[in-house]
């Protein structure tokens, strides 16, 4: 009986010192797979920083489109200030606020663009006559 007790002492032994040697390392290696996937995945992660890189990108191509369209508003407000008019800006825009024209002037109407179809609006059916 006591080589029976002995063995399983051993054995008892053995597997103690194997959790030990197993469960330690595995606990590493799972703390460091959390710190890499959310390095990844997370909210401040390698994913989210490309989107938001993209974000930043397109409201700078905004950003430069509305610039320039100030630039070009300005230019034509400076045109019209009193410490420097233009007289040619001045008169188009007095004719078009105030829809004259001269007398030997040939107004040329063009037709009106076609509007943009809405892909979500269901088509008007067709008048019955």
């Amino acid at each position: 009986m006591t080589l029976m007790t002995s063995m399983t002492d051993f054995l008892a032994r053995a597997a103690k010192s194997v959790l030990r040697q197993v469960i330690g390392p595995a606990i590493g290696a799972s703390i460091v797979a959390y710190f890499i996937y959310y390095a990844v995945q997370g909210d401040r992660g390698v994913i989210a920083l490309r989107h938001l890189q993209s974000e930043i990108s397109e409201a700078q191509k905004a950003l430069d489109e509305v610039k320039g369209e100030r630039q070009r508003m300005e230019r034509r407000a400076q045109l019209l200030r009193d410490d420097n008019l233009d007289p040619d800006m001045l008169d188009e825009r007095a004719r078009a606020m105030l829809n004259l024209t001269h007398p030997n002037e040939v107004i040329v109407p063009l037709p009106n663009p076609p509007k943009e179809v809405d892909s979500r609006q269901a088509p008007k059916p067709a008048p019955a006559n």
